[in-house]
């Protein structure tokens, strides 16, 4: 493809070690993002039932005695703590499972004399942040649409919408990963379609600080004098102040100018009344939950999981480890890589993640298999986080039970690309198929790869599948490899020697509705895979606040039909069909090792091939007489010089793209209803490849 802009090269990943990564920049600075009509018109009402109540006084605190109220300071002294990969304070093992554990109550409010008085100090208990106690720690800030928040060690809250939250005093936990003062601001995104993400302060107990003082000084440049006066009550030893601003991207534009998600980032109506209205933090996107929403909840079993492999990653290992995670479907398989993913990144600069589930992608549109260095957190769910994979492979569908060979084929080609002197953990996302021969893809990848470690998720005390054990694995039947078979590739063999033996960890998930696909709005699966296209079609808009550009008004690139080959992998369709099938659909942008040749017209492929991919495109038009594709895709132009290959596959293009075209009056392009499905042949060809039942082969 001929296109001119500039090349933008990544930086190398880093070694697995304890040092201090370059995160710390600038705040983002956020512009201004105005509730949404729900969220305006749920404050209002709750503001004119404030008012009818009876105006009551209750005592806040229960009578004290006179030694009650004499606290003696402990000693002085300032040890300062050492750094971590991130830029936080370094804990050890036996904090990081307090972190995972459920919050506990009691905090210490110390003056700098070292005694409480009930005029400058409020009590607080440790727990959930809602209710009244939001209106006494949260202020607005100087900015409009700014607000500050002070929380005590073990506090939580809980909230939908999304904000970028800058620690400014201690430090906070979100969804495992730890945000000290002095780092960057990190965007957190809570939608309806996901588990609400819960806030929790950790504190800063090691070491003493002049901590009234401290709070003041660095509270000046935010609040307002009388605002300040009234949280600087609030700050102890063990305080956290974080600084919340609204937050708006190219994502969030894009999905709120679609009817059905304008209200993505708002309370669904089963939480409705849990909302936690006209506080400081409504104005700028964030509705907090009160404790009858649980949040994420994390059982004992999978605290001990993560205690594990984060010991064994920070241990001495030969090599580096490999964790897969396996599991049922809905049973929080991709919600424990996260945790994984960003507690690891507490201790390192960047974790290596293998995409083996189709259906369910983390960092790609569905239907793809690739291999990440993620560098970032994970602070919200998969269509936030879209990101450039190192290598992918597109596989073209949303399940594998068509057609295991290229499945495998597919999965095994990822791993031969990563450099294996790379020290990295690397985390292996695996699908939800665990039965007949998806439990023999499970065998087969534990096999082909060297696995240290196997996280193994169920629920209701009892595992969906056989458990994979070392011994287990030694009589396992898998679908290319055959007991006692160490790896069934000679290539492998010769370079790494996978371990005998491997830990096997059982997770046992407890969360409400595990096991459940959810039935609300946006929490389908399928609902999600279309957030996840729509999350990477949104990187063609600027990332400079303005109107929302539908996709036929982009300019699309012009590329000749004799330089590029097309093709279909998901079912068979005749060569003089093709451009019917491609046109206004999407398309996996592809690299074939040989050449393209034309004969003076376009090139069809005959049959779907193994190559890399390296993004996706909108197929927006097709002009036969010049010869022309006209493409519309966010791939940075000096990679698509390398693409020659346009692949089709049934990663249909969301609805809402081709029915919401503003500026027709007449008939939308690609978009008809003089359409029967009762016509024969009018519904999709489904191509099986040879698979037979599990019976027919003497596997029950």
């Amino acid at each position: 493809m001929k296109v001119n802009k500039n090349t933008q090269i990544k930086g190398k990943a880093q070694k697995w070690k304890d040092v201090r990564s370059k995160r710390c920049r600038s705040s983002i600075k956020p512009s201004e993002l105005n509730s949404s009509p729900v969220i305006v018109k749920m404050i209002k009402e709750h503001q004119v039932s404030v008012k009818k109540k009876p105006s009551v006084k209750r005592l806040k605190n229960k009578p004290k005695t006179v030694s009650e109220n004499k606290k003696n300071s402990p000693g002085s002294g300032l040890n300062k703590p050492n750094s971590q990969a991130n830029g936080c304070s370094t804990f050890a093992l036996d904090d990081e499972k307090e972190d995972f554990q459920d919050c506990r109550e009691g905090s210490e409010s110390v003056h700098a004399n070292g005694m409480e008085t009930s005029e400058d100090t409020e009590e607080v208990q440790a727990g959930r942040l809602e209710g009244e106690a939001l209106h006494h720690c949260a202020q607005r800030g100087n900015q409009q649409n700014r607000a500050v928040l002070v929380m005590q060690k073990n506090q939580t809250m809980c909230f939908r919408g999304k904000c970028i939250v800058t620690c400014l005093y201690g430090r906070v936990e979100v969804m495992g990963f730890t945000i000290d003062e002095g780092q960057r601001s990190y965007p957190l995104f809570s939608p309806a379609s996901h588990c609400p993400l819960t806030i929790r302060a950790l504190g800063n107990s090691d070491y003493i600080r002049d901590d009234r003082t401290e709070a003041s000084n660095i509270l000046q440049d935010y609040l307002s004098q009388a605002s300040r006066k009234k949280l600087v009550k609030k700050v102890t030893q063990t305080s956290s102040i974080i600084l919340l601003d609204p937050l708006e991207t190219p994502l969030t534009r894009f999905l709120s100018s679609f009817t059905h998600l304008s209200e993505l980032f708002s309370p669904p109506a089963s939480e409705l009344m849990s909302a936690v209205l006209d506080t400081p933090l409504n104005s700028l996107g964030m509705i907090p939950l009160g404790s009858t929403i649980e949040g994420l909840k994390t059982s004992r079993s999978c605290r001990d999981a993560l205690s594990t492999v984060v010991s064994a990653c920070r241990g001495d290992i030969d090599g580096c480890a490999v964790i897969l995670v396996c599991g049922i479907k809905n049973v929080g398989k991709s919600t424990f890589i996260r945790l994984l993913i960003n507690t690891l990144l507490n201790h390192t600069s960047s974790v290596d993640y293998l995409e083996g589930d189709l259906g369910q992608t983390e960092f790609t549109p569905a239907g793809c298999l690739s291999l990440a260095t993620v560098k970032e957190p994970l602070l919200g769910p998969p269509f936030t986080h879209q990101l450039a994979s190192e290598h992918m492979i597109y596989y073209g569908q949303h399940s594998c039970e068509t057609d295991l060979d290229r499945y495998l084929e597919s999965l095994k080609s990822l791993w031969r690309r990563r450099p294996q002197s790379r020290e990295m953990p690397v985390i292996i996302n695996t699908m939800g198929w665990v039965k007949g021969f998806g439990f023999q893809l499970l065998v087969d990848l534990i096999r082909f790869l060297p696995v240290t470690h196997v996280v193994q998720l169920s629920h209701g005390g009892t595992t969906q599948c056989p458990s994979l054990t070392p011994e287990y694995l030694r009589t396992a039947q898998g679908y290319h490899t055959r007991p006692p078979t160490q790896t069934a590739l000679n290539e492998f063999t010769e370079t790494h020697y996978p371990p005998r033996t491997y830990t096997h960890l059982n997770v046992q998930s407890e969360f409400q509705g595990v096991g459940r696909q959810g039935t609300a709005t946006h929490q389908r699966s399928n609902e999600h895979r279309e957030l996840s296209l729509l999350g990477y079609l949104s990187q063609l808009q600027s990332p400079d606040p303005g109107p929302v550009r539908p996709l036929h008004t982009l300019t699309p690139y012009q590329v000749p039909n004799t330089a590029v080959a097309l093709g279909v992998m998901h079912c068979e369709v005749a060569p003089s069909h093709m451009f019917y099938a491609a046109n206004a659909s999407l398309v996996g942008l592809c690299c074939l090792a040989e050449k393209v040749t034309s004969k003076g017209g376009p090139v069809v492929l005959s049959q779907a091939t193994l190559c890399p991919c390296v993004g996706f495109g909108v197929l927006r038009g097709i002009d036969m007489t010049r010869g022309l594709y006209f493409l519309l895709t966010p791939v940075d132009p000096s990679i698509l010089r390398k693409v020659n290959c346009l692949l089709l596959g049934a990663i249909s293009l969301p609805s809402c793209i081709l029915t919401t075209q503003p500026g027709f009056e007449s008939e939308m392009p690609y978009v008809t209803a003089d359409y029967s499905f009762d016509l024969t042949g009018a519904g999709k060809l489904r191509v099986f490849k040879g698979l037979m039942r599990p019976s027919l082969m003497g596997v029950q």
